[in-house]
């Protein structure tokens, strides 16, 4: 079973599905796609640990319905995070900044929560404390996946080709808009999406249409640019040309990848990848799966993290991640 928001569809509705291979994947039918973070090992040929999970999962959508919010009771605790060892990544990344390694880096952390009772009125709180465009809920059976993503990664409608790079946060919208830091990093992450659609759009076409646009959400605020760019290139040239987003990623992409495997202890798995659907005509849409958790049986993993500059403060950087669990864990 997946559930959609309206980014995707329009509206959230409730979808039935059987899984397909990437192979199998025809005009004139509609898909779901989910490719997890680990898949960049064949996009930019880094060497990642293995996750658990398959790289790609792909399902034919059958029937469209709609979505009725649940009723169920459930638990989440946490048990452990690791913000000693984030803010041990922020200052690495730092020196690694200042002795001209990396531009930026986009570190992560994950909460491990242990979880029992209804997933889906899990999932149903967390699109309610923070609605956002971008939100699906997935039952692939042995796990599930809750996203509740603000970002757009790739959409695709005719040969227009649309990325919304988000990098910057804040609680305070007012300080945001001020912040030089945020917008440091947001542009440098402009600099790497101009980069990747360059090589799948048309000579001379790719353009930042918007820069540092502010977003509300009931929690926190980002900051938000577009590039876009015309292409006739299919959806798995532009993936291999362009995955992972740059926004969870870093500058430049390929390094940046590879310090991360040595700083983070958890593998991210589909956090950080992309999921969303390809339409009949070709056409797509696929989110960055930021605010995103992972559940299986009796446990539940959420993730967060924060571009990484030379302005960067480790304190300020675990302040932030907080702020990304709040609408998951009050």
């Amino acid at each position: 079973m997946l559930v959609a928001g309206r980014g995707f569809l329009g509206s959230r509705s409730l979808l039935v599905f059987k899984t397909k291979r990437v192979e199998e994947i025809k005009r004139g039918k509609d898909y779901f796609l989910l490719i997890s973070y680990q898949f960049s090992s064949k996009t930019l040929g880094v060497k990642l640990r293995e996750g658990k999970l398959p790289h790609l999962l792909i399902f034919e959508v059958q029937r469209l319905g709609e979505f009725k919010p649940p009723r169920g009771n459930y638990q989440l605790r946490l048990l452990k995070q690791n913000l000693k060892v984030f803010k041990e990544g922020v200052l690495k990344l730092k020196e690694l900044i200042k002795e001209g390694v990396l531009y930026q880096a986009n570190l992560t952390t994950r909460f491990d929560f242990s979880f029992k009772g209804e997933p889906l009125s899990l999932f149903y709180d967390y699109i309610k404390r923070q609605p956002v465009p971008y939100c699906f809920y997935l039952d692939a059976g042995d796990f599930k996946v809750i996203s509740g993503s603000m970002e757009l990664f790739l959409k695709k409608k005719g040969q227009r080709l649309i990325t919304r790079p988000i990098k910057g946060t804040s609680q305070d919208c007012q300080e945001l808009i001020k912040s030089e830091k945020d917008k440091a990093e947001n542009l440098m992450i402009v600099d790497v999406a101009r980069n990747d659609l360059g090589r799948v759009c048309k000579v001379g076409s790719v353009k930042v249409t918007k820069l540092f646009s502010l977003q509300r959400y009931k929690t926190l605020c980002h900051l938000v640019s577009q590039v876009e760019g015309k292409t006739d290139q299919d959806l798995w040239n532009i993936i291999l040309n362009t995955f992972p987003p740059a926004s969870i990623s870093g500058a430049p992409k390929k390094k940046a990848l590879q310090v991360l495997e040595e700083l983070e202890p958890h593998t991210r798995e589909y956090y950080c990848g992309c999921g969303g659907f390809i339409f009949k005509n070709g056409d797509f849409t696929l989110s960055v799966l930021i605010r995103t958790a992972i559940l299986f049986k009796d446990s539940a993993y959420y993730y967060t993290g924060g571009g990484i500059t030379h302005y960067s403060k480790p304190q300020e950087e675990v302040k932030e991640a907080l702020l990304k669990l709040k609408a998951f864990f009050p």
